[in-house]
């Protein structure tokens, strides 16, 4: 993580992405009473070929099945979704550390794919309608994300809060970190300087809803 760039440079502190930032796939959860905690105590990522994988196993594996079932019950199954709108709002999310450390509580509640180190306090909240730049790639910031009941979720436990989203809706009028979308793919790494610049709709709009 770096620290001290001008007003305009961060670096990426932590980033959930692997690999291309336009990923093609999202595992969908098709059950009639899934159980949402449980849910949340898997973990996605795509392994090198960009193929889907659960708890570093891959999505087809059978004991992954076994364990969906047990979750949301009979006929419970993931379903492999490349359309156009597998996001439920938009396809990448955006938190930095400014905001997490004035959110005081675990910065993962927020479940953002890419995590920007060296901002400081809430500035992100001036960005919308701005362009993040690292390296080749570049995102568009839409807008500040309202927040959910998955804030409440302990990430480790899973044990549920609901005064953590009280506390959102109070100190942040319900909005903390940044809906986005890809402008222009490629690969980013933790460590990578990224700079906020204007918006740049010229630009051919790679993966938005």
């Amino acid at each position: 993580m770096v620290n001290g760039l001008n007003v305009h440079g961060w670096a990426l502190s932590e980033s959930r992405a692997t690999g291309s930032f336009t990923s093609k796939t999202l595992l969908g959860f098709s059950s009639p009473r899934a159980r949402i905690r449980d849910c949340l105590g898997h973990h996605a990522t795509l392994d090198s070929s960009g193929e889907p994988k659960v708890d570093n196993l891959l999505w087809t594996d059978p004991s992954i099945s076994d364990q969906i079932i047990d979750i949301g019950g009979p006929g419970a199954h993931l379903v492999r979704d490349e359309t156009e709108h597998r996001f439920d709002i938009l396809p990448l999310f955006v938190a930095t550390d400014g905001a997490i450390q004035a959110f005081g509580h675990d910065g993962r509640r927020l479940r953002a794919n890419i995590v920007i180190g060296g901002v400081q306090g809430l500035a992100e909240r001036t960005w919308e309608g701005q362009c993040l730049r690292s390296g080749e790639v570049a995102i568009g910031i839409e807008r500040l994300r309202m927040r959910c009941l998955m804030t409440t979720f302990d990430p480790d436990s899973l044990e549920q809060d609901r005064g953590v989203l009280k506390e959102i809706l109070q100190k942040f009028e319900g909005k903390l970190a940044l809906n986005c979308f890809v402008i222009k793919d490629g690969e980013i790494r933790i460590g990578d300087a990224v700079q906020l610049g204007q918006a740049c709709e010229h630009e051919k709009t790679v993966s938005r809803r």
